[in-house]
This record gives C-alpha cells, structure tokens and sequence, in this order.
C-alpha cells in the first residue's frame, strides 16, 4: 500500500498506544487515509458509517473497542452494548465481543484480549488460504463477489486468501469482480486489492454474472460470509444469492470463504439470520449526487441469504468442508454441550 508517498505495510485496523487505528475505506480508492478513534463511540460510528467493513474486520475493530473502553475506564457491558447494536448481520462482530468479554471474566485484559483476537483472525485468513488455493487451477475464469480482501479482515482476507496463495504458487488466472451496488465494494476494494497483488482481472456489473456464466466464462465462483447458520444457509453481500443460484444451474462450483467464527451455531437455518436494511438514499446517489427522481424511495438490503443447497463447500480455517459436514460439526457441538450439562447433575 502507498501511505504518504512511500510505500509502507498496513493492517485494516490496529491498536496503536491508546489509540484504535483503521483505514477509512470509504475513501479508496483514490485515497488512503487512516482514521484514529479514541473512544467507544467513535469506532461504533466507524463501524454504522462503512468506514470499516467485512465481518471479520469489524468483529476486530469491536474487540479493539473494548479496549478503548478499558482504557478510557468506560464500563464493559455498556461499551459492549453499543458496540452490538452498529450492525446486525455479521456474526464475527458478536463473536469477538463475547470472545473478549469471556477472556476479561477469566482475568485476562481487554487489551490483551483484543491483541489476541486480532492475530488469530490473520491466523485463520492465512489457514484458509492453505485450504482453498488448492481449488484455483492454470487458466480458471473465478467470479467474486463484494470484498473479502484484506480489507474486510485484519488481514491477509478470505476469498483473496487462496487467490494469494494461487499466485504465490505460479498458478495463472484470472478473476471477475462484479461491482457490488450501492458501496460498490467490488470496483472499489476488490479490484484494488487485486491490482495491488498483480492478479489479473475485471469489473463486471452486478447483473453480468448470469451471462459470463452462461456463456461457460466462469470456472469457479468464490465469495466471503457474513453470517453462516447451523445448516448452512449463508449471509453475504446482496446479490450472492442470483449467482449461486444461477451457478448451480450451470454446473458452477460455488464456494464460501470463511472462518468458523462467521459460523452462528444458534441460528439453526438462514430464517434466523437478521439482514440489515441501510438508509435509502445509499441507492438513490451515487457519490452524494442524486440519481432517482425527486419522489422516488429506495430498499437497500445489505445481505441476502444463500441456501446451503446452492453452495458446494466452505473453505474455512479448518479446511474444506461441505454443507453437510458443517451440519455434523453443530451436532457434535450439541453433543459435547450435553455430555457436560450432563456430568454437572
């Protein structure tokens, strides 16, 4: 990444001294700029307002939170609160708050929590890149969705995770990157992101998918989870749904990229996944300028829900694995919680 003129190594979000630090995406392209957060509030309207985003990035950027709240002597659960209500639908976000609340309860410091949550998100992004480059081959078209770049994670990413580690390994390739209205997050982040590794690759509109698939120009389609359910019913960006839907009726592996954190093994199918609905006038601008006709209103659903039949395997920090190996996962989870409950009669 260029900071300043020079180049310079960045994670998305940081602890700097006392200070939470994170790029502010609402400006890239064109624009890097770093925004230094100091209280609680100020990382939850960071979160509300899309300067970070990607489930796992934001689960981090909480976590840090809470070590502002720690540090500002701000209480925990007030903090943790806040924090819960920025966004709804990505699990990663309620994960790392429990994670670090339950370390806090054992002793440990939410700094030290926070540090802790953050490298092993870095940790499970390169696992899933070990996992799933194996599934890119010489000369293989691969469809993405939205970011799961390094920019919607501390880290490394989770789709770009095996696109890195296909290039790493001389793999040839090339990848389409639809451009995900209304943030569009696809023209501006993903394609960043690919340019920044020199994978070659193109923006396509949103509703270009269904005909680079029919016309056989996608070998494998790869997208990032905002929130997994127990059977696999996934929740990305708006718009994955139409694509693995139509990959299926065209033979088209489609796979989900992940940490197990994005799994919510409370929420037993897709029905129970919360989708955000974003303020209207995110659709009706386009860069502050109106578009629509005075008059006109707007739905801006952030998320849709993918039914776990679409969906050929998750890549995940503990491998590839199919839908229905993930529903066997819950039900040893179930298992062991029981056999515990059990032993303390």
């Amino acid at each position: 990444m260029i900071l300043g003129g020079s180049p310079r190594e960045l994670v998305t979000v940081w602890l700097e001294g006392d200070v939470v630090k994170m790029i502010d995406q609402r400006a890239l392209p064109h624009d890097l700029r770093i925004l230094e957060l100091h209280d609680v509030e100020g990382v939850a309207h960071a979160i509300e307002s899309m300067a970070i985003r990607g489930a796992p990035a934001i689960g981090a950027a909480a976590a840090y939170g809470l070590a502002l709240a720690e540090i500002t002597g701000e209480d925990l659960d007030r903090a943790a609160a806040r924090l819960r209500r920025t966004r709804p639908t990505g699990h990663d976000l309620f994960a790392a708050i429990d994670r670090v609340l339950r370390d806090v309860e054992g002793g440990r410091s939410a700094r030290d929590a926070a540090l802790a949550y953050a490298r092993e998100d870095v940790d499970r992004c390169r696992a899933i890149g070990r996992a799933g480059g194996r599934l890119i081959k010489d000369g293989m078209k691969v469809l993405t969705h939205c970011n799961a770049g390094a920019l919607a994670t501390v880290d490394v990413g989770t789709v770009m995770a095996p696109l890195r580690a296909a290039k790493a390994a001389g793999v040839d390739f090339f990848v389409y990157a639809s451009e995900t209205r209304p943030y569009l997050q696809g023209s501006r982040l993903t394609a960043w992101e690919l340019g920044q590794e020199g994978i070659p690759h193109a923006i396509v509109v949103d509703a270009a998918a269904g005909h680079l698939l029919q016309r056989g120009e996608v070998d494998l389609v790869i997208v990032g989870a905002d929130r997994i359910a127990a059977n696999g019913d996934t929740a990305n960006k708006i718009g994955t749904y139409p694509k693995a839907v139509l990959a299926k009726a065209h033979g088209i592996p489609f796979y989900v990229a992940a940490p197990m954190t994005t799994v919510d093994w409370g929420a037993r199918t897709g029905r129970a996944i919360p989708i955000e609905e974003r303020p209207e006038d995110e659709v009706l601008e386009v860069a502050g300028v109106r578009v629509a006709p005075k008059g006109s209103h707007a739905r801006n659903f952030a998320f849709d829900v993918t039914p776990a039949r679409y969906i050929t395997g998750f890549v995940t920090d503990l491998g590839l694995m199919t839908p229905a190996e993930l529903r066997k996962r819950r039900g040893k989870k179930v298992a062991r919680k029981g056999a515990r409950t059990s032993k303390k009669r």
